[in-house]
């Protein structure tokens, strides 16, 4: 298998601009390996923050998506000076956050120093062409604690509050105190992992990739898209809940906390990409409509 052929043009593992780039690789690698062990025999282990390390594959991918094509828009020579101060803010935050235990400060560092990598090694172009993979591993930065309790419990309370108006106007038997939904004999607590902070910034995420995987031409469809990830988040969250009050009142408690929560999760990603994709289709729609009008009054 020929691996160079299966590579993005530009990319080669025996060109000189990798071969010069493999010590800065490995010294960053070798920089965030005690990272990496920490959050994924730690924080990362969790149910809230599962999804870190996915984020952080997919961010890899996409740079490994468009490293050949910054390669071959770049060259050494655009290289820019003011790469240091992104390095040397990101050593500083890798090097407090560290120290202190400070999430925040130690993985968000990793997107400082590579920024500032890409700056002072190809130049500003770049980092422009990088931006989305950069940003996009946002999404795996431990959020602080207090910001989380307070922005969860609200979320939680919203949820639950339309999945018990949307079952009881079905036909179920429930009620709700606060985040406990009481259906039939069995009582639920909408956890953070159903129903937070970081749950909706887990979909945030895949929006976003859909948004940059798909690349419409059209900038409305796009912000429109990227306006609407927020509420269809928020409508996967509700459907996930009332799909495990549903599998527990009828198929029992066991049922509920068993296999079949983890199945709720994953009806939880494939509504929010279902909701992406129809909503993505109405705004085609509706664009297709508006380029079909003829403007009254135009001359032939």
């Amino acid at each position: 298998m020929n691996l160079q052929g299966a590579l993005p043009m530009g990319f080669n593992w025996r060109s000189p601009q990798f071969l010069r780039l493999t010590p800065v690789m490995a010294g960053i690698l070798l920089l965030y390996i005690p990272s990496l062990h920490t959050l994924l025999t730690g924080i990362w282990s969790s149910d809230e923050q599962a999804h870190g390390p996915i984020i952080l594959a997919i961010a890899c991918w996409l740079i490994y998506r468009k490293w050949g094509e910054m390669v071959a828009a770049t060259t050494e020579q655009e290289g820019s000076a003011w790469g240091w101060l992104p390095v040397l803010l990101g050593l500083l935050l890798y090097t407090l956050g560290r120290s202190q235990d400070i999430l925040l400060f130690e993985v968000g560092s990793s997107i400082w120093l590579m920024a500032g990598l890409l700056l002072l090694l190809r130049g500003k172009r770049a980092l422009m062409m990088m931006w989305f993979p950069l940003f996009f591993m946002l999404f795996m930065i431990p959020l602080p604690g207090p910001v989380v309790d307070a922005l969860t419990l609200p979320m939680k309370t919203a949820v639950s509050y339309v999945a018990e108006h949307v079952l009881f106007w079905i036909g179920y038997p429930i009620a709700r105190t606060g985040v406990m939904l009481q259906i039939g004999q069995y009582s639920l607590l909408v956890a953070d992992a159903c129903a937070g902070l970081h749950t909706l910034f887990t979909l945030e995420a895949l929006g976003l990739l859909y948004l940059n995987v798909v690349r419409h031409d059209s900038a409305f469809r796009n912000m429109m898209l990227a306006i609407l990830i927020v509420p269809i988040s928020f409508t996967a969250n509700v459907i996930r809940v009332m799909v495990l009050t549903l599998i527990t009142y009828h198929l029992g408690d066991a049922a509920g906390q068993g296999f079949l929560h983890g199945f709720a999760g994953m009806v939880l990603f494939a509504s929010a990409l279902l909701l992406i994709i129809g909503v993505d289709s109405l705004l085609r729609f509706g664009g297709s409509e508006a380029k079909t009008e003829v403007p009254t009054g135009s001359n032939p």
